[in-house]
């Protein structure tokens, strides 16, 4: 089982805000998840949260991150 840290999307029409979820690969993107890590609101100027500590021991454990999760973690250990 390939376990996957991406987006899941929330929200109402047009105003979307995305759970950073744990995920089995083979989950639909708003199907069930492991664990949460955070939360990302793109329309709130890019406002995000992310538990850092979760998020490194999955990656210890062979999780595989989107791009997109790539890019939030690297702006979370900036700030």
């Amino acid at each position: 089982m390939a376990v996957h840290i991406r987006l899941t999307r929330m929200g109402k029409a047009k105003q979307p805000y995305y759970r950073i979820v744990v995920v089995d690969s083979r989950a639909p993107r708003d199907g069930a998840y492991i664990e949460s890590l955070g939360y990302y609101h793109p329309i709130r100027d890019g406002k995000f949260s992310l538990d850092l500590a979760r998020y490194e021991e999955w990656i210890k454990k062979g999780a595989i991150p989107t791009d997109v999760v790539k890019n939030i973690v690297n702006k979370a250990k900036r700030a």
